[in-house]
């Protein structure tokens, strides 16, 4: 009886921890966004690259295209020393019906305003970036 105690207990102890760890791994949209928004704060292309889908989709006053994380990476490192960032913030956020995750921002630099548009989606248990668009306001 001892045994089967024993068996049962450590059991469920591991079937709880696995459950809660896996949770806490689990990123959600609005860490996602978060993060997202620190990075672009900074003008960090390096960090908002960790939250990159592998293919992501960048805009850039109207001209669009689809990526590598490596080549959007360079593609935003480029639009930061161009426009270095003198702040940034969300205006808006909300959620879709699919479970996406936007934010509407405006990002401020020496060279002008540029509104913001991120969508998250969802990708291997966490958020990753799926679209990014700056428009020159």
């Amino acid at each position: 009886m001892k045994a089967f105690k024993f068996l049962l207990f450590t059991g469920l102890f591991a079937f709880f921890a696995t459950v809660f760890a896996g949770q806490a791994l689990a990123q959600s949209g609005d860490d996602a966004l978060n993060g997202v928004k620190a990075a672009i704060k900074a003008g960090s292309a390096k960090e908002v690259a960790r939250y990159f889908k592998s293919s992501v989709e960048i805009g850039l006053n109207g001209e669009k295209a689809s990526y590598s994380q490596a080549q959007a990476e360079f593609v935003l490192r480029d639009f930061f020393s161009k426009n270095p960032a003198t702040g940034f913030e969300y205006l808006h956020q909300g959620s879709s019906n699919e479970g996406q995750k936007y934010a509407i921002g405006k990002y401020t630099s020496k060279t002008g305003s540029y509104r913001v548009f991120v969508v998250v989606k969802q990708a291997g248990g966490s958020y990753k970036i799926d679209t990014i668009d700056f428009t020159k306001e």
